[in-house]
């Protein structure tokens, strides 16, 4: 069965977020901005639906939706896109594949003890974000 991510994590480090900023082809000025954020991570996961908000001091993203069935994603918050987003369960790893403009757009969730790891890609590039858990 496929842990519980329920939680609120703090943002703890990032590496390699300008290259994957700029594999989604966004300008100099929007990636160094994003650079900067420090974001935080809600998740509630109740059976097979979860919503996973990141939270920043310049705009939330929420992404609420089932496990295991595809949805239309509007990305526009981020790059302007929209894609067709299925998340499932591969193991004890949470992982979202978004097909649209970009080739290998994505990421994966899991958990080692208290800490929240996400690795995102885009075309070649892997970006990987840590988070605490604090509640």
């Amino acid at each position: 069965m496929p842990p519980n991510l329920t939680g609120y994590y703090r943002f703890v480090s990032q590496e390699n977020m300008d290259n994957y900023l700029r594999a989604l082809d966004l300008n100099v000025v929007l990636r160094k901005l994003v650079c900067l954020l420090k974001p935080d991570k809600e998740i509630i996961h109740t059976g097979d639906h979860m919503v996973i908000r990141t939270i920043t001091s310049l705009r939330d993203y929420v992404m609420d939706f089932d496990v295991g069935v595809q949805f239309e994603e509007d990305l526009g918050p981020v790059d302007g896109r929209k894609c067709q987003t299925t998340v499932s369960w591969e193991g004890d790893q949470l992982v979202c594949e978004q097909l649209g403009e970009k080739r290998n757009r994505g990421w994966r969730h899991w958990l080692e003890g208290d800490l929240l790891h996400l690795r995102m890609t885009a075309e070649d590039e892997v970006c990987v974000q840590v988070f605490q858990k604090v509640k």
